[in-house]
């Protein structure tokens, strides 16, 4: 699977208009092209016409114009609607988002006020709209199907112990349908109560049920990457499209079908099978960078990890629904030919072997991990919820420090000793033995580090820069600053308490690694993209 570079005069997700600047005698370029969403998620066609995107790792509902490519922010990242799942609108126009980290179903209605009808529905994610009725499914294994009640009464239960029900539609007979990922198949039950029966089964993972025309079900299917259409009488299926797995949901403009990927990309597909690219896919973050044994530029990006190819296109390395992947990929090192080192944001240590489609749990139960790096005595890496740098050697875990302010980045210096990144102090702090002393102070919020020829290089997302520190000389230096890191000004992101069993709390890491030639790569997780630094050619 591959991701095209899109065209680097497109508006990307990243409302800052700051220009990227290098110091003298350094170059700056785009590795990868920034990304129009934060991913794509629920789909529904608004009263205008328009399909509204859910994004959940943005917190933001957006609205396509599927003719003309135009996007305009509906809820905006730092608003109040955080990671929307899916859509749905009623009669009048108010849209509907269930909220699926949050355990919350909210209303914004057309004078653009927003508020909580639901606070206490875990994995809140398929909602439809149906001749005034509001269905909710929670997306969890023994989840719940509920109708609410809109004047504000407890909702009634259609439905509990079902595993990881998803996006759901009204069929034309009037039965509720609904994907049932944990069991592979798409149920459908009578609104006013009964018994659920199967419809269709041995799918690729159904993740979304619409509708066409001639009432018969669409469906994505999220591992196998295929859209269905099936029969709801017969059970009879039609593959429609081949895509690329990681489908999310679909849409029906008219008669014309539109398709989500969690890359961000809308993709339209024609009764006949083709298909059109209506929005590119791109980065979701991104967040930590390695530069393998082979000179690859590899990127973790949560529910994606890919190899970067030489035109600047994503090869898929390997995603969530992929054999052997570990979880939500957060830090990453790599540790040998075809092998990387990497945290995951359900709290492990895991080493993956992409190729092999295989990993291994190294240690597990940690809160919220972040960076990881390779240290002559074993495996170095931090965790930000109990504020500790720790260690993995071959007898277990060690306390490398402790109560630090929300350590994220971690490097090892010429001698051995681990850095790290604390966040809310703004400072890169030098473990070694008992002492922790502070190497770089005075940051805003730094995060990625890595060490260079005895430069350590920092990204502070705070002040959206790249910074040098000549480790010999105690030199200081900006070396970029207007780096897309980070939120943009004056937008405060609400925290992303993770959805289960897919992934624990999500947070923004922008990392930094070296290749052999001394170029440094950067994550530009604001705009959603991968920046390069090197050294000016005419040596100036």
């Amino acid at each position: 699977m591959s991701i095209s570079r899109a065209s680097s005069t497109l508006p990307s997700r990243y409302g800052a208009v700051q220009p990227l600047d290098v110091t003298e005698g350094w170059e700056i370029e785009r590795v990868t092209a920034p990304s129009r969403l934060f991913g794509a998620n629920g789909l529904r066609t608004g009263p205008d016409g328009r399909i509204y995107i859910a994004q959940v790792t943005g917190s933001q509902i957006s609205a396509l114009d599927h003719c003309t490519g135009q996007l305009m922010t509906a809820s905006p990242k730092g608003g109040d609607i955080v990671a929307p799942d899916d859509v749905a609108f009623d009669a009048v126009g108010n849209l509907y988002a269930t909220e699926v980290m949050d355990g919350r179903v909210s209303v914004r209605d057309t004078g653009g006020r927003t508020r909580v009808l639901r606070d206490d529905v875990p994995s809140a994610n398929g909602i439809t709209f149906h001749r005034g009725r509001l269905f909710v499914g929670e997306c969890r294994e023994g989840g719940r199907l509920l109708e609410f009640d809109l004047a504000g009464g407890p909702p009634r239960v259609l439905l509990e112990n079902v595993p990881s029900p998803n996006a759901m539609e009204v069929g034309p007979d009037g039965l509720l349908y609904f994907p049932v990922m944990g069991a592979n198949e798409i149920w459908r039950v009578d609104p006013d109560g009964g018994e659920p029966h199967c419809v269709a089964r041995d799918l690729g993972v159904p993740d979304s049920v619409k509708f066409d025309a001639q009432g018969r079900i669409v469906s994505t299917q999220v591992a196998s990457g295929q859209v269905l259409r099936i029969d709801p009488r017969s059970g009879e299926q039609r593959l429609l499209a081949q895509l690329n797995p990681g489908l999310d949901n679909c849409t029906f403009v008219g008669d014309r079908l539109f398709v989500s990927n969690f890359t961000g990309e809308i993709t339209e597909v024609s009764p006949d099978g083709t298909t059109r690219s209506v929005l590119p896919g791109g980065l979701n973050w991104p967040l930590d960078l390695a530069v393998s044994h082979d000179g690859r530029l590899h990127v973790a990006d949560g529910t994606y990890f890919y190899a970067v190819l030489p035109d600047g296109s994503l090869h898929t390395v390997g995603m969530l629904f992929s054999p052997g992947y570990p979880g939500f990929l957060r830090g990453l090192a790599s540790s040998g030919p075809g092998e990387f080192v990497v945290t995951t944001s359900g709290g492990q240590v895991a080493r993956y072997r992409p190729q092999a489609s295989e990993s291994a749990v190294l240690a597990d139960g940690f809160d919220q991990l972040y960076g990881v790096a390779l240290s002559p005595g074993g495996v170095v890496f931090a965790e930000l919820g109990t504020g500790r740098v720790l260690s993995l050697r071959s007898g277990g875990i060690d306390e490398l420090a402790t109560g630090l302010r929300e350590p994220v980045g971690v490097a090892v210096d010429s001698d051995g000793a681990c850095l790290v990144a604390e966040a809310a102090a703004g400072r890169v702090a030098r473990v070694a033995g008992s002492r922790v002393d502070t190497v770089v102070a005075d940051l805003e919020r730094p995060q990625g580090i890595c060490v260079c020829d005895g430069v350590l290089y920092v990204v502070d997302a705070g002040a959206k820069e790249l910074i040098a520190f000549d480790m010999n000389t105690g030199i200081r230096q900006t070396v970029a600053s207007g780096l897309p890191v980070g939120p943009p000004p004056g937008v405060v992101p609400k925290p992303l308490k993770g959805m289960p069993p897919f992934s624990g709390p999500q947070g923004p890491f922008a990392g930094v690694t070296a290749a052999v030639d001394g170029t440094l790569y950067v994550s530009a997780d604001g705009d959603g993209s991968v920046l390069a630094l090197h050294r000016s050619r005419d040596g100036r």
